[in-house]
């Protein structure tokens, strides 16, 4: 298992770590940056874009002959954990959730006419995208076998109806990829359900609500969507009738892993808020960094943000093998989440009132960071997947490599 990035990607990384410090790092202090939601604006964001594509940093995951960089996933996890140096990052070189996932699905699974489409926008900058699957009570969640809205074959047109809520960027997204049962019968639960491509203006659905949340919010929110006689043409579906399930998996797992990539990057952030407050502040006579209970806190966090980063790291690695590394993917998860609100904490802890206050931005990573552990599967989720792996494997749980 081979974590060394080549020169050509340490050199990527370093220009990332230039461009988030000097570029886009300073416009967290100014709240002329922010919208009404706590994110950047997306006129500002788009002119950042234009000058991380002029830089060479823009759409790491896309490929070379679609503007992207073309990086393996090891080359994706270095930089993205310096791009989320600033909460603003990821989105300014366009490898921000939902549309990382969503570009990353289309480009791995799409016709070549559907990604000139529906895909290249997106990695222009043109249009912002949404993944609609999640669905409320009693619908499917964690467990898509629930899922109740349907898709029913008229012809050459399939015909939507059903809910979907907590839908990511649906409230600015222009292109959506749509998850609906295609088979009424509620016994099937493999191949039931199927992926569809629609755009904003086409009628037949609505967004019912913008969801009030703790936030700050992706860009678009997340947004309530209700279906009502929504025609989708065959030949905007995505890959075969029953692939439904498959394409979510396609697109969930790396998803989760470029999550915490993502993570990595402001956990380092809050450690190096802390430690460089606790580096000048005096009390009683000594400096907080000088005291062992500090200490104590800032030595186990750097342990945390380590093991998180050498998960990310083995799991890119067997991606990069053509595994799909599903154990490894749900460990990095479970703990890299774990890890960016324990950052948060300690960072406010150690920060004292000033933490607290908006005068650093460690308020609003803490609470962007509570989602952490509920976003793209909960923690007791990727806990009952490993707990089931290993029942299955035993001993062989514990591989090497793919």
């Amino acid at each position: 298992m081979d974590f060394i990035l080549s020169p050509e990607i340490d050199a990527l990384r370093l220009k990332v770590r230039t461009f988030v410090a000097d570029e886009i790092e300073p416009l967290e202090a100014d709240p002329a940056s922010y919208n009404e939601f706590e994110n950047i604006r997306l006129d500002l964001r788009d002119r950042m874009r234009a000058r991380a594509r002029a830089a060479g940093i823009y759409a790491p995951q896309m490929p070379t002959d679609r503007g992207g960089l073309g990086l393996p996933m090891i080359g994706q996890a270095a930089l993205y954990e310096e791009a989320n140096r600033s909460i603003f990052g990821p989105s300014c070189i366009n490898c921000a959730a939902p549309d990382d996932g969503n570009m990353r699905l289309l480009s791995m699974v799409a016709r070549e006419d559907q990604k000139d489409q529906w895909l290249q926008p997106i990695i222009d900058g043109a249009v912002n995208s949404s993944f609609v699957m999640t669905e409320p009570h009693p619908g499917g969640g964690s467990d898509p076998g629930m899922m109740l809205t349907s898709a029913e074959k008229q012809g050459d047109t399939w015909v939507v109806r059903g809910r979907k809520w907590f839908i990511s960027g649906a409230g600015v997204a222009k292109h959506f990829i749509l998850v609906a049962r295609t088979d009424p019968n509620p016994e099937e639960k493999r191949r039931h359900l199927s992926a569809f491509l629609f755009h904003r203006d086409q009628p037949g659905w609505k967004i019912v609500r913008r969801i009030d949340n703790m936030g700050p919010d992706e860009h678009g929110g997340v947004c309530e969507l209700e279906f009502d006689g929504l025609e989708i043409a065959d030949a905007d579906r995505l890959m075969e009738v029953g692939d439904g399930l498959k394409a979510t998996q396609i697109r969930l797992g790396p998803a989760r892993l470029t999550h915490c990539m993502r993570w990595l990057g402001l956990a380092k952030r809050c450690m190096e808020i802390a430690a460089e407050y606790t580096s000048r502040r005096e009390g009683f006579g000594i400096r907080l960094a000088d005291r062992e209970s500090v200490q104590l806190k800032m030595g186990e966090l750097a342990h945390d943000i380590q093991i998180g980063r050498l998960l990310v790291m083995h799991a890119a690695w067997m991606l990069d093998q053509g595994d799909f590394a599903r154990k490894e993917v749900s460990m990095a998860k479970v703990h890299v989440a774990d890890t960016l609100q324990k950052a948060a904490d300690v960072a406010i802890q150690l920060n004292g009132a000033r933490g607290y206050s908006k005068d650093t931005i460690l308020e609003w990573i803490y609470r962007y960071a509570r989602c952490a552990r509920i976003v793209d599967g909960a923690s007791e989720v990727h806990n009952m997947v490993l707990a089931r792996f290993y029942a299955k494997e035993g001993q062989d749980f514990w591989r090497w490599g793919s």
